[in-house]
């Protein structure tokens, strides 16, 4: 691996942040959260239009820019430290990728040159509070999440005609109320033929059967909602293998990347956090001095500069693992825990550093703790992630497995 970043990279980093240096201040992440859509419609245009983000990590042939998903992690990193409000993350790290794994001919030349260019955005619904375990994050991803055959989560049943239809419902769906277009997970073939299938749900609005009511949550800048399927017409994404066995898999697949820009964006929150800590630090003044030139105070923030280098360094690891699908390792979930941690403690320190004005909602020191608990909620949490990356490495199997398979380990 070359720990260098290429000049091409470099330019992506700083154009993104200079843009949002000048478009993403914290009162205009402010008012953007307070939108109907909840996040910046002009910004999320220049994304599209100014510099292809939404694009970024899709092949040429269907309107993206041909990068890698490294890039893709770097500007989510940029985003990241502004907590930038917007479907990035839902459209470009979860659809996208599933569109180009599962989806027919006809459906990625129909659906990603739009997402590609933003002018799409897209959802992933996963019933309850499942994305963790249906990524393979924090679980087996062949398991029963979406529905098992039992009441819960979404149903689908085929029509005449060869056409389906989704009933159900849907909570915690990442931008679910705006995006035009929404990927359902739901449970097909009763106890049968149990498996779980994708299927694309087209319309941003007025969708025969579609209720979309847009949650309260901990972190606002990541808008999330709940939907109601009642008899609502879907298409199939891809093909029915017959066990569900390809959705399973390219899930799992596209939860590695998506691990990894999530890991990138909770290192530049925690960067920007700690960044913040330490120039309040250096201004306060106790006894006559800085705080920060307190001993506790610098081994505090040098503990927490630690942890973020140390999550930075994983996620760009998992970044470039997931960009080489011939070597793919399983360490995106294990880099996304780390970031988390790291983000949670900068943010937890940054609060108790900045006294009494960091507990108000005016400050932005809140924000990066919500943005730590909020991912927590939705992907993970930690010690969840660590688990399912043991598992997956046979950190913790027996002898006797591992002599059965004839496996020596050190």
């Amino acid at each position: 691996m070359d720990a260098r970043f290429t000049a091409e990279q470099d330019e992506i980093r700083r154009t993104v942040r200079e843009l949002l240096l000048k478009r993403c201040g914290p009162e205009e992440v402010r008012a953007a959260v307070g939108t109907g859509d909840g996040y910046d419609a002009a910004l999320w245009a220049a994304f599209g239009e100014q510099l292809g983000l939404p694009g970024l990590a899709l092949p040429e042939a269907y309107g993206g820019v041909g990068c890698s998903l490294t890039e893709l992690a770097l500007a989510g990193e940029e985003s990241g430290r502004v907590l930038a409000p917007s479907p990035l993350l839902s459209t470009s790290a979860l659809v996208a990728p599933l569109v180009l794994a599962l989806g027919t001919e006809v459906q990625r030349d129909e659906l990603l040159p739009r997402l590609a260019s933003g002018e799409l955005t897209a959802a992933l619904a996963v019933p309850g509070p499942s994305l963790g375990v249906a990524l393979g994050l924090t679980g087996d991803n062949r398991g029963e999440w979406a529905g098992g055959g039992r009441a819960g989560g979404v149903q689908a049943r085929r029509v005449e005609g060869g056409g389906w239809r989704l009933y159900g419902e849907v909570g915690q769906v990442l931008d679910g109320h705006s995006a035009g277009v929404l990927v359902v997970a739901a449970h097909a073939g009763g106890f049968a033929r149990s498996r779980t299938l994708l299927f694309v749900v087209r319309g941003s609005a007025g969708v025969p059967g579609l209720v979309r009511v847009r949650q309260t949550s901990i972190d606002e800048t990541r808008s999330q909602a709940r939907l109601e399927l009642r008899d609502v017409e879907g298409e199939l994404l891809g093909l029915d293998d017959g066990d569900g066995g390809g959705v399973a898999e390219a899930l799992a697949g596209v939860g590695e990347g998506a691990a990894a820009v999530l890991a990138a964006e909770a290192v530049g929150a925690a960067d920007r956090a700690l960044e913040r800590t330490g120039a309040y630090v250096r201004q306060r003044e106790q006894f006559g001095r800085p705080i920060g030139s307190f001993q506790a105070v610098k081994h505090r923030l040098a503990d927490v500069y630690v942890q973020v280098q140390a999550a930075r360094s994983a996620a760009y690891y998992a970044a470039w693992a997931a960009a080489r699908p011939g070597e793919r390792e399983r360490v995106g979930g294990l880099a996304l825990a780390q970031a988390l941690e790291a983000l949670r403690v900068a943010a937890g320190e940054g609060i108790q550093l900045h006294g009494g004005i960091g507990f108000t909602w005016e400050h932005e020191a809140q924000l990066y703790f919500k943005r730590a608990a909020g991912d927590e909620l939705l992907f993970g949490p930690v010690h969840r992630l660590r688990g399912r990356a043991a598992d997956l490495a046979g950190v913790f199997e027996s002898e006797s497995e591992s002599g059965d398979r004839g496996e020596v380990r050190g």
